[in-house]
């Protein structure tokens, strides 16, 4: 199976009322833990470089070794890099074997938004690769407060940047530790109606697996990005792994020691939301 492109995955989802999960990698063992229960469960999924990845890991190392696991994969395997903030960063994804890119213009006015997005969709389809934009501002549990998607903006969004989906703000929040019942329905009903593209809530480690399954089932929500929560369940197993074996000193036995916890997280998200 080759790499796939956000397009090519989420639009059957857009259609089957199902979801994708886009699962931020940080390393080489979660990004294998995230493949092999993919693959398990013969369902799609979409491996996210982040800014703070690619801070730690260039670009040319990251986007080479999740296009490696992509084309070894058994299932459609997405590399997206995600929060792109200006075009050369994403120019410089699709350098390096992204499949997907997503430019981060939510807090430029709609228009430079729009201009910049339908720019860069230009070049990226012209590579075989697909384009996430953000309407709104999603926030940080932290930091800095978000400003719902306007659905006029929306629309205009969704008719004229040539974005393959788009990630909006309806009580979505980044980097939350605790579920919230944040959602808000009406809001994201008044995006739907104008919009026809498939739909991304970033921040979903905030949103409780029931109100996911919920929404991939009932909404134009295809894809859920999921960092936290798993970021908790590598932390977690890792300070496990330390205190039962105190005296294991290899990098790779301690670092693999977190594989069967992320497994199993990621096997239980992906069956909240995926088709099977």
């Amino acid at each position: 199976m080759t790499a796939a492109t956000l397009a090519e995955v989420l639009e059957p989802a857009a259609v089957e009322g199902y979801a994708l999960a886009g699962l931020v990698v940080l390393g080489w063992e979660d990004a294998v833990a995230f493949v092999e229960v993919a693959e398990a469960m013969g369902c799609p999924v979409i491996l996210q470089a982040g800014p703070g990845c690619r801070a730690h890991t260039p670009v040319p190392v990251i986007g080479n070794m999740l296009r490696y696991l992509a084309d070894n994969a058994r299932v459609p395997v997405v590399c997206h890099l995600d929060h792109g903030y200006t075009v050369d960063e994403c120019r410089e994804g699709i350098d390096h074997g992204f499949t997907s890119v997503m430019f981060d213009g939510s807090r430029l006015p709609i228009s430079e938004n729009i201009d910049l997005t339908a720019r860069l969709a230009e070049e990226a389809h012209a590579a075989n690769v697909s384009v996430e934009g953000e309407v709104g501002f999603v926030g940080y549990a932290t930091g800095a407060a978000s400003a719902f998607t306007n659905p006029d903006e929306a629309a205009r969004f969704d008719r004229e940047s040539g974005a393959d989906a788009i990630a909006i703000s309806v009580g979505n929040v980044h980097l939350q530790t605790e579920p919230t019942d944040g959602i808000d329905f009406g809001a994201l009903r008044a995006v739907e109606e104008v919009t026809t593209k498939p739909l991304v809530l970033h921040g979903g480690s905030g949103i409780p697996p029931t109100v996911r399954q919920q929404l991939a089932k009932e909404t134009r929500v295809c894809k859920f990005n999921l960092g936290t929560e798993l970021r908790q369940t590598f932390g977690a197993a890792l300070r496990q792994s330390l205190k039962d074996k105190p005296d294991v000193f290899d990098r790779l036995e301690i670092l693999k020691s977190t594989m069967p916890a992320l497994r199993s997280s990621t096997e239980d998200i992906l069956n909240r939301i995926s088709k099977n």
